[in-house]
């Protein structure tokens, strides 16, 4: 039997719900980021017990189907791009159809729907996340991370970038380092 979490996007949520399951008595296989797979039924006051406890930690069980789904979406794509080493090499809507088993516009259309986004806004969003947080590491320079999340060029990523937070990655990488040496000022 398979439950749904929302807002279940990183380990600690994983370790949260695990955490649960064990109070609770709950026997599964697999807790992965917006699903958990049980080994049997759960009662009706077990899973009363647990959608209380999942929201204590703000996370919610999913009872609807289109809920459900858009939380595969998310979570396909929250994987895709914060946790795989490398982007996919084909279209991001083939990757999600395929992933998911569903036609890429009925997923589009639903998304839409719920999120009142589309599916590649969430995607460019989720990518500037991420290009933050290779910006702040400093491991790689911008042409480098162009290439790392599939940008045409360093030009593309710098004019999304700057579309979504206001800044250039340049200035957002000199905040980060004016704000590291007022901190050694103290």
């Amino acid at each position: 039997m398979r439950l749904y979490i929302r807002y279940m996007v990183s380990l600690r949520c994983k370790m949260m719900v695990r955490e649960e399951l064990k109070k609770l008595d709950i026997q599964y296989a697999i807790v992965e980021l917006g699903m958990i797979e049980i080994l049997e039924d759960i009662t009706p006051v077990q899973r009363k017990q647990l959608k209380e406890n999942l929201l204590k930690s703000g996370l919610e069980l999913l009872d609807d189907k289109k809920s459900i789904l858009i939380e595969k979406i998310k979570n396909v794509i929250t994987e895709m791009i914060h946790y795989s080493d490398e982007l996919p090499h084909v279209n991001y809507s083939d990757y999600i159809s395929e992933k998911l088993d569903y036609d890429y516009t009925y997923l589009a259309n639903t998304f839409s729907e719920v999120k009142g986004i589309t599916i590649q806004q969430f995607i460019i969003l989720h990518k500037i996340e991420r290009i933050k947080e290779l910006l702040i590491y400093d491991e790689l320079n911008l042409t480098e991370i162009a290439y790392k999340m599939h940008y045409s060029s360093v030009a593309h990523l710098s004019n999304q970038f700057k579309k979504v937070t206001g800044l250039t990655p340049s200035f957002y990488k000199q905040l980060k380092d004016k704000r590291k040496a007022n901190l050694e000022d103290l």
